[in-house]
């Protein structure tokens, strides 16, 4: 199947998505969650009924999901209503069901450690290790790649003072970074790699890290000099 009409399987059933290469999104059937969420006869209804009651409630997250076309059951192209994954995470807030409980207290746990992060940093980087081990990373390369997380704040800390701005300007300089050493620029190596959403540096090797983090390194103490 064609990227636009990939579907993946929740627990035996399927929900349809679509990759936004552009804005590097993943876009799921709003429909399809709501049939393996509510296990509701007519899942179309519920959505109806609860985009109203949202609608009714100001909830923004309804107004700013929009419609792709997606394969139906019966084979043809037809408009379904879509979520990126954080719209898609607080409509399932809003389902009152059993199935939806796990996802709410997932989310209630994240949001907790987040707070605690903030007041302590150093948890952040205990929960990295914890989630690199379970990935199978090596400790060798959990190891590269924390500091190279500590080399890439530095950095960045330094854009910052320059009077860099995140997002736009920092993807710029970034690309420009990673063209200087690995002769692709960020979304070209990610296609080589066969990743979408995931992490550049997550599935570099130690080598690629060594390099990113020597051409990182470098550039931190040519703007410092010049």
């Amino acid at each position: 199947m064609s990227r636009d009409n990939k579907i993946k399987l929740f627990q035996d059933q399927s929900i349809r998505t679509h990759w936004d290469e552009d804005k590097e999104l993943w876009y799921f059937s709003i429909i399809d969650v709501m049939a393996v969420l509510t296990e509701s006869k007519n899942p179309q209804a519920y959505w109806r009924k609860l985009k109203q009651r949202l609608l009714a409630e100001g909830n923004e997250t309804v107004t700013s999901c929009h419609g792709l076309k997606m394969k139906a059951t019966d084979g043809k192209m037809r408009m379904s209503d879509v979520a990126d994954t954080q719209q898609l995470l607080r409509l399932i807030q809003s389902i009152p069901s059993k199935k939806a409980e796990p996802f709410k207290r997932w989310l209630a746990k994240v949001g907790a450690e987040r707070i605690e992060e903030t007041e302590d940093p150093e948890l952040a980087f205990d929960r990295a290790m914890e989630t690199y081990l379970a990935k199978g990373y090596s400790k060798e390369w959990i190891n590269q790649r924390l500091k190279s997380i500590e080399v890439r704040k530095e950095l960045t800390d330094e854009w910052q003072e320059r009077g860099m701005k995140k997002g736009l300007e920092y993807a710029i300089l970034t690309n420009e970074l990673t063209k200087a050493w690995a002769g692709k620029d960020v979304k070209d190596y990610k296609k080589l790699k066969g990743l979408k959403k995931e992490n550049l540096r997550d599935n570099m090797s130690n080598l690629e890290l060594v390099l990113n983090m020597l051409a990182e390194a470098s550039t931190t103490e040519i703007s410092k000099q010049k």
